[in-house]
């Protein structure tokens, strides 16, 4: 059976909050160098920090969650259609007990803090040691719907 090209694409940015308080953060350690030594060691440290600072938000905050003609892909991972189960939207709440007191130490997390709401995807693999994989969206009742049709499609 032939799958539509793209059902569903989101990257997990960092919110507009994170980038200002790092900003502080480097302004901070320019401040830093540049009272206790000569402008030009607070101008290259505040860019090494700078560069630091913003490529480490850009990588944590580029992850994509995305359902293709492939199946599911969570960052860096990917899950086959045929090995994808039953799929739960999950609340603030439910998602905070998920992380929580009922997580499972060998599910596949990909979470943010900073987004509230995840989606629960039963992993359909005996061979597979991975119940099922958490994964943050901002849209948790979308991505679920999706997914459950392409698997009552199968």
């Amino acid at each position: 059976m032939h799958k539509p090209e793209q059902r569903y694409s989101e990257v997990l940015r960092v919110p507009a909050g994170w980038w200002l308080v790092s900003l502080l953060l480097v302004v901070a350690v320019w401040w830093a160098f540049f009272v206790a030594g000569p402008l030009s060691l607070a101008w290259a440290a505040g860019a090494i920090a700078l560069s630091v600072v913003v490529a480490g938000l850009w990588r944590y905050g580029n992850a994509t969650v995305a359902v293709d003609p492939s199946g599911l892909r969570a960052g860096r991972a990917k899950l086959s259609w045929q090995y994808v189960g039953t799929t739960d939207a999950l609340d603030a709440d439910q998602t905070h007990r998920a992380l929580g007191v009922e997580a499972d130490a060998r599910a596949y997390l990909l979470t943010r803090p900073y987004v509230r709401c995840a989606v629960k995807v039963v992993v359909d693999d005996d061979r597979d040691p991975t119940p099922y994989w958490l994964i943050s969206t901002r849209h948790p009742k979308e991505l679920a719907v999706r997914l459950n049709a392409e698997v009552m499609q199968d």
